[in-house]
């Protein structure tokens, strides 16, 4: 992620403005105010051209193995987002084509977020429904967040498979879980996991869940996001792991403190 805009500088002006972008990029840019941006939207820019998403839960490996899987293709242009459809999709990738963009990209950011409280509560030795109760709390605030801060795309994202599919996916199996609950059992920081597990490569999640946490703060909204909140928390060693559960339960509260007026 951190080469893309040098590899678009490098790119800028050389390409077909007839070409078609296809980001797989989940994250997002931050500028130094703590504002955060869509990495198919500078990729659009610096490249002057049409640039859709492919976000989903099927893992590149299972995809290659021939696994049944499924993805979301995000584009404001429908012919551009057919095109795609007609590339990628085989019997056993299915492909759904969403005009929300922005929604399906952001879905496929915020849930590593909520994989490393997975990852957290897995090494609390918590069990699956406790884990299941986190993904219900967080896609809660995953759609507030998305509700607050960008206004413009469509709650139905978040029942296509870059949504709760991929969510829930990501919280049973993926690398944000399984470092971050290595992270909690090691009492190690942060930088000393990523350098012996990762190869000094920045942990996704832990990166994404720095770049929420300071919207939070700067907006004010620690109380309408106590998940998002808390997990950046852990991994700075502010908050113990043990805190995640009571910022469930407060997460519970601001649902109806926060959210009983949403028309769902």
């Amino acid at each position: 992620r951190k080469f893309i805009r040098r590899l678009c500088c490098a790119l800028e002006g050389r390409i077909n403005p007839n070409a078609i972008g296809c980001s797989l990029i989940k994250g997002f840019q931050s500028d130094k105010s703590g504002n955060i941006r869509q990495y198919s939207h500078l990729i659009a820019e610096k490249l002057k051209i049409q640039t859709a998403v492919v976000m989903g839960a099927g893992s590149a490996g299972e995809v290659a193995d021939g696994n049944f899987s499924e993805t979301t293709i995000g584009s404001v242009d429908r012919e551009v987002g057919r095109i795609l459809q007609v590339l990628i999709e085989t019997p056993h990738f299915l492909t759904v084509v969403s005009n929300d963009a922005d929604g399906v990209e952001i879905c496929s950011a915020l849930k590593n977020i909520v994989a490393c409280g997975a990852g957290f509560l897995d090494a609390l030795d918590h069990g699956n429904s406790t884990t299941a109760i986190l993904i219900r709390l967080a896609l809660i605030e995953m759609i507030d967040f998305v509700d607050v801060f960008f206004p413009d795309t469509k709650l139905s994202t978040f029942f296509q498979s870059c949504g709760i599919v991929n969510l829930i996916s990501t919280c049973f199996g993926c690398q944000n879980r399984r470092i971050s609950e290595a992270y909690i059992r090691s009492q190690k920081t942060l930088v000393k996991v990523e350098k012996d597990l990762l190869n000094g490569q920045k942990l996704l999640g832990a990166e994404i869940s720095e770049q929420i946490y300071h919207m939070i703060v700067r907006t004010e909204a620690e109380e309408r996001f106590p998940i998002f909140f808390i997990i950046h928390k852990i991994f700075t060693r502010e908050a113990k792991p043990e805190q995640l559960l009571e910022s469930m339960r407060n997460s519970h509260c601001a649902h109806f403190r926060f959210r009983h007026n949403l028309d769902w």
